[in-house]
């Protein structure tokens, strides 16, 4: 039986990075969609159910952390592996992002696409 390609949800309103990232785990045969802002963020998680959210934290209409508050806080959502994708490289925030329920956190600098590609599969467990 063939198993169903990972659904991951990309919420990134950086249009370029967000099409690097979606080409990156494309070729990689994961189902990739990707939204621009909390809001939709919000609706597509509770829609569609991804197997595991990128999510940004500077984001317009709902900042990632009050995305991240909302997902972790809906029964339908909370089972979801979420890990911030972001710029911001406070301690706080890194602290905070993992305090509110990701399951971890990159700084987008300091990875590139493959390797956040490679996190995705620890999370998931996938070899």
């Amino acid at each position: 039986m063939e198993k169903k390609p990972v659904h991951v949800l990309i919420v990134e309103d950086d249009n370029f990075l967000a099409e690097i990232y979606q080409k990156k785990f494309t070729l990689e045969g994961y189902k990739v969609q990707s939204v621009n802002n909390g809001e939709k963020a919000l609706l597509e998680a509770k829609k569609k159910r991804p197997d595991i959210i990128l999510l940004d934290i500077l984001l317009p209409k709902l900042d990632g952390f009050a995305v991240l508050e909302k997902l972790k806080a809906d029964a339908a959502t909370r089972s979801i592996p979420v890990i911030l994708l972001t710029n911001l490289g406070q301690r706080d925030d890194v602290e905070k992002g993992l305090q509110v329920g990701a399951v971890d956190y990159l700084i987008k600098a300091h990875f590139k696409p493959s390797e956040v590609i490679d996190k995705v599969r620890k999370v998931l467990g996938e070899k």
